[in-house]
């Protein structure tokens, strides 16, 4: 039989990730009672294991973590200095820089893991661990979140932060739009000869994509797209090769290359949900829209529709009250939308491997480097300095 779990949370945060811990920080911070609930075990959360992904973080991401004493807490971080994008045939790349600012920070995703968890102990916020969503239901006053050890939690509000594939969501009968683009990125972390100056370095080569993200020291982690049907020839290959390959690939940017840690692999599907809040509930993160990663914006996204949402809570209100989560759902909506749908176009264009698709893509860059009042207006987006 259920029973209930101690005195009922204001708001209850399914998932303990990034989001689902910075989000806790910002509703304690303004005064709601919280309650998370994780799956895996405390010490997981407290000292996370390399995962392989860099994250850009943006100006506003930075003066979010910030203000919920996060960013103080991590190490590590490598400045994003310039970003350069270059397509299969072009003899130039495409620069962006912006007057002498950062365009960004690259954290490995492990240590803004760590960072969360830290920040959400030191304030006392309730994390129970171990423990798995299988029920999810509500009425006009509360909802009910069961989980598989037996226990029923209530509170006025739900939140899901628990992935692009949330469970929580499928529980509560929200659809969402899941875009396969039939690939995987191989993340490998390089050790290599020379200095990257904090230069980022997107590669849209012929069958398959190449980012180089500067790490500290001289270090990177590489992200190599290929089409699903070539992740057994990459598996084929022992570490030697594998770096000496994406050393040819790069031009030899770099100079000679090595390996420098494990490499992982993830398949790259784009998450949509058909609605970000219900009665009681909210979604949050890549529980709401899960981006394709060659913006790097999908952290930084997840955080402000943190701010969106925090925002629109007032502690002395109810924080399942309909009205304050329809207008969490428009702003969040305006600002991811044309994102998403941006970025997987983008994707789309520049993994079309057709000769007048091609063609059009060298044209596009040439252009675009005779036009600095575009890429200008490109990095401000990426900077998030207006």
């Amino acid at each position: 039989m259920n029973e209930l779990v101690r005195a009922s949370p204001q708001v209850l945060i399914c998932g303990a990730g990034p989001a689902g811990l910075a989000l806790a920080c910002a509703l304690h911070d303004r005064g709601l009672a919280v309650r998370v609930l994780e799956q895996a075990d405390a010490t997981t959360l407290a000292a996370p294991a390399d995962d392989g992904r860099e994250i850009a973080l943006t100006h506003r991401s930075r003066r979010v973590l910030e203000n919920l004493g996060l960013w103080q807490r991590l190490s590590d971080i490598a400045p994003l200095r310039r970003a350069s994008v270059r397509s299969s045939g072009s003899r130039v790349a495409l620069p962006f820089e912006s007057g002498g600012q950062d365009l960004g920070w690259l954290v490995a995703n492990h240590r803004i893991r760590a960072a969360a968890w830290a920040g959400a102990q030191q304030r006392g916020i309730d994390v129970l661990c171990g423990r798995t969503v299988v029920g999810f239901c509500r009425d006009a006053e509360m909802a009910t979140v069961d989980t598989l050890c037996g226990e029923r939690h209530l509170a006025s509000l739900v939140v899901a932060a628990d992935s692009r594939f949330s469970p929580l969501r499928r529980l509560a009968g929200i659809g969402a739009r899941h875009h396969d683009f039939g690939r995987s990125a191989l993340l490998v972390p390089l050790a290599h000869e020379r200095d990257h100056d904090g230069v980022a370095q997107e590669c849209f080569l012929q069958g398959h994509t190449l980012a180089l993200l500067p790490k500290t020291g001289r270090r990177c982690s590489a992200v190599w797209t290929v089409a699903n049907t070539e992740l057994p020839r990459l598996a084929a290959m022992d570490d030697v090769a594998l770096a000496g390959a994406i050393e040819v690939a790069a031009e030899g940017s770099l100079g000679a290359m090595k390996m420098d840690g494990a490499r992982h692999l993830y398949p790259l599907v784009a998450v949509w949900a058909q609605r970000f809040v219900a009665p009681r509930l909210a979604l949050i993160g890549d529980a709401a829209v899960g981006m394709h990663p060659v913006t790097a914006h999908g952290y930084n996204l997840g955080l402000y529709g943190i701010e969106a949402l925090t925002r629109r809570l007032d502690p002395a209100r109810d924080p399942g009250e309909m009205g304050a989560l329809l207008a969490y759902e428009a702003e969040h909506r305006r600002a991811a939308g044309p994102l998403y749908a941006g970025t997987n176009a983008l994707v789309r264009f520049f993994t079309d491997d057709r000769a007048p698709v091609l063609a059009l893509r060298r044209a596009v860059i040439d252009i675009a480097r005779h036009l600095p009042p575009l890429r200008a207006a490109i990095t401000r987006r990426l900077v998030d300095a207006a």
